[in-house]
């Protein structure tokens, strides 16, 4: 694959819109007060973190992962559709399922399965989408 053909605009956008899904997803308006539940934690404990390194480094692992998926998708005729069913592909049929496979062995609610595993199947399928349609 030839690296000089990937739209570095779609990779660093498709990054932003993951990361602002997970901010969506795991805020109390969706699934963050069953998420801490289920890790037996509250807002107390996820304040003691330091929130720039936090959300400094997951946006460069997430930028690194669109990085990867705009790789694979890398081809003239992936379009909108088809980058968002490999997205969907990659991140239940990979991402999600290995990380249920960790909750498994750890232990780990099925709620919280769900909840981490809909957030990347969610995000992959955003991230292709984005970067089906913007070539």
């Amino acid at each position: 694959m030839d690296i000089s053909t990937l739209n570095i605009w779609a990779i660093l956008v498709a990054s932003i819109l993951a990361f602002f899904v997970g901010g969506l997803w795991y805020s109390p308006v969706l699934f963050g007060k069953i998420w801490m539940k289920e890790l037996g934690i509250d807002e107390s404990d996820t304040e003691k973190g330091n929130m720039t390194k936090i959300f400094g480094l997951a946006f460069v692992f997430i930028l690194i992962m669109t990085f990867c998926m705009a790789m694979f998708l890398n081809d003239p005729s992936i379009d909108m559709a088809a980058g968002a069913f490999y997205g969907f592909l990659a991140g239940f049929g990979w991402v999600a399922l290995a990380m249920a496979v960790n909750s498994l062995y750890e232990q780990k609610s099925w709620k919280y399965m769900l909840i981490n595993g809909g957030y990347w199947t969610v995000v992959f399928t955003v991230i292709g989408l984005v970067l089906g349609a913007w070539k």
